[in-house]
């Protein structure tokens, strides 16, 4: 990974705006991270594009699916340059098996455990039982006996996952500087107290993305780590 553990978070359809935002924070940020909302408008012509920006890239579609389908999304995906790449451990043992035999060259694969926008009634609403970090412990043993790189989960996790998997790759979503709105966000912590617990990459959205100023708001969460 990178020295800089930031990945801006590039939750726009608008590729013109994202690649104008890429520019601007690249000497503040690590990588970038482009999701399903990016993914969907703008499809792997736009990933090729944003990777001309010369940084790192996190494709994060949270592929979830039955196995042949989800290994053959990733094969799909072996044309694109990235850096890392995810899928949903619940999908399972099985599935998460058959994503890491064809992960796409180069690219680190890991695994979403609990949403960073959940909550212990949440799970609870869905069939779960018990604290978010029970289920992202069970996820992550589950992600590393499947042969994946690393798991993605809140900061509040993460260093009970560690001591579990001293050498994974550990994706950290939900980060907020402090003072800063949760929006949809509910298992949150800064970006210094994420990066001490564990953190190997911290996904940073709106708090750079929608200031005023983003390349100053990156470079001000930067010099906090």
């Amino acid at each position: 990974m990178a020295a800089n553990p930031i990945y801006v978070g590039l939750d726009t359809p608008d590729l013109d705006h994202a690649e104008a935002l890429a520019r601007a924070v690249k000497p503040h940020v690590g990588g970038l991270k482009l999701g399903l909302e990016f993914f969907m408008r703008n499809g792997p012509d736009g990933v090729r594009r944003m990777g001309r920006v010369g940084l790192p890239i996190f494709l994060d579609l949270k592929l979830h699916d039955i196995p042949n389908t989800v290994a053959g999304a990733l094969k799909s995906l072996s044309v694109l340059d990235l850096a890392i790449v995810n899928v949903h451990a619940g999908g399972g043992l099985t599935m998460m098996q058959a994503a890491a035999g064809v992960r796409p060259p180069g690219a680190r694969l890991v695994a979403v455990t609990v949403l960073t926008s959940m909550d212990e009634a949440d799970l609870c609403g869905i069939g779960v039982f018990g604290n978010p970090s029970d289920q992202v412990l069970r996820l992550a043993a589950l992600t590393r006996e499947a042969g994946l790189d690393g798991v993605v989960c809140s900061a509040h996790e993460v260093a009970g996952v560690k001591k579990e998997w001293t050498d994974g790759l550990f994706v950290i979503p939900g980060i907020r500087p402090a003072g800063s709105d949760l929006g949809d966000q509910k298992r949150v912590m800064t970006p210094h107290s994420a990066l001490m617990a564990g953190a190997g990459v911290l996904v940073i959205g709106r708090p750079i993305t929608a200031a005023e100023n983003p390349a100053e708001a990156a470079a001000a969460i930067a010099a906090t780590l």
